[in-house]
């Protein structure tokens, strides 16, 4: 009973140790690129809120993505629903996305402003131990 007890312990500190090192950068993935409440009439609001400005300054952002689906959702990317995309994976299926565009062109915090628009995209996504931990791209694709 105690051999069983010993190997379980042991591999949640396996799994335990290999989530702290990705939990930081895949939590910043979702709170700057994951809403999926999100609406084009938001931008100000939610970016302002979570304080996404460009890193390591209190300058707006120029461009903000969000995608409107859950965690799980997106982490699939990284696993069996994307493709590879140069060193980033690209989604198999569309995304409802609002992309946020800055309006007040040297705003800072908390005073940016936004232009949101509704999109239907693929994305590119970078992925490290299988989770998303950085937003690339919306991708336009064509069916033939």
């Amino acid at each position: 009973m105690r051999i069983p007890f010993a190997c379980l312990l042991l591999f949640s500190a396996t799994v335990l140790s290999q989530d702290a090192s990705i939990t930081p950068r895949y939590r910043k993935f979702i709170e700057q690129h994951v809403n999926g409440r999100m609406s084009v009439d938001r931008c100000d609001s939610v970016i302002g809120s979570r304080g996404i400005s460009k890193t390591n300054s209190n300058e707006c952002k120029e461009t903000n993505t969000f995608i409107q689906a859950t965690t799980n959702h997106i982490k699939a990317i990284c696993e069996q629903a994307g493709e590879p995309y140069g060193d980033m994976t690209k989604s198999l299926q569309p995304f409802p996305i609002i992309v946020c565009t800055l309006k007040n062109q040297q705003g800072r915090l908390p005073h940016c402003q936004y232009r949101g628009q509704a999109r239907t995209r693929r994305i590119a996504i970078k992925c490290e131990q299988g989770f998303p931990v950085h937003f690339e791209r919306d991708i336009i694709h064509f069916e033939n």
